[in-house]
């Protein structure tokens, strides 16, 4: 696997791989790799005939008091579970790579719409930063096709409607969550929790899957289903940040006719913030 911060040799390998007639898919991640960037790794492999990793922790998309500093960087762990999976090539930029003018004097995407609420309520500018930065390495990569995990659902969404809107030649392809034995969904956020802890994250998945069967068995209230979620997530030592039924491909709140649904939670347990969702088709 090759690896470089380079634009230029990025830019060259790819050339190179046009030139050849080869399909490229593009995994784009901030690194501290898990189980969950490596399935999106195989199914890029599955998709095309190269795959391309990004690592770059993007100071744009974090908030005030978030942590940007204390983010780990794992490279060298990284680079050899990308090479164990077959990843071709590593593109490892700096922060002045991407922003070489600074934050304050860089070109911005924003999709409104499904970047409102949830996490872009919880996290102001979040998407923006999002939008932005997988937009200049959509740009730098030229992939065919680029492959998200659907555990960041919100995520995956502005990114879907990004590339519509823009008219931006990429297949997105969302990616089933990764889950632990117990449920919980493998984030690196995981890594500040204890095992106590992990397991007592496991509540957020365990509700989710409670409302989804509630909903399949008929209950329509949506709004009570949410008010409970968020009761039995807080008595059981997590504090909420938003839980909530929605049309899949909208992301507004859901309405009882609606067929395509996501359930959406977001907690807190302790300092560390989790997110997790369920998708439903209700015909």
């Amino acid at each position: 696997m090759q690896t470089t911060s380079e634009i230029s040799s990025l830019r060259s390998q790819i050339k190179a791989w046009r030139q050849a007639g080869l399909s490229i898919a593009f995994v784009p991640t901030m690194g501290n790799l898990h189980e969950g960037h490596f399935s999106l790794v195989d199914k890029a492999k599955t998709l095309a005939d190269k795959v391309v990793v990004s690592i770059f922790v993007n100071p744009m998309q974090f908030g005030a008091n978030e942590d940007l500093d204390a983010y780990p960087r794992t490279l060298k762990e990284d680079q050899s579970g990308l090479s164990e999976r077959g990843a071709d090539y590593l593109f490892t930029p700096t922060v002045d790579t991407i922003y070489p003018n600074g934050l304050d004097a860089q070109s911005y995407v924003d999709v409104p719409g499904v970047s409102m609420g949830y996490c872009g309520g919880s996290r102001p500018g979040h998407f923006r930063g999002v939008a932005t930065v997988v937009t200049k390495l959509f740009n730098l990569v030229q992939p065919d096709i680029a492959c998200f995990g659907e555990k960041d659902f919100q995520q995956l969404q502005v990114i879907k409607t990004m590339v519509r809107d823009l008219a931006i030649p990429v297949e997105v392809v969302g990616v089933p969550t990764q889950r632990d034995v117990n449920g919980l969904a493998l984030s690196s956020r995981n890594g500040y929790l204890s095992e106590a802890q992990k397991q007592q994250a496991t509540i957020l998945f365990k509700t989710l899957h409670w409302v989804k069967e509630q909903i399949i068995t008929g209950n329509r209230d949506f709004a009570a289903l949410e008010a409970q979620a968020i009761a039995h997530i807080q008595e059981q030592g997590m504090r909420s940040d938003y839980f909530s039924v929605a049309e899949r491909n909208t992301l507004k709140a859901a309405k009882s006719d609606d067929t395509e649904l996501v359930i959406l939670a977001a907690a807190f347990l302790d300092k560390v913030r989790l997110i997790d969702n369920l998708a439903l088709d209700c015909k």
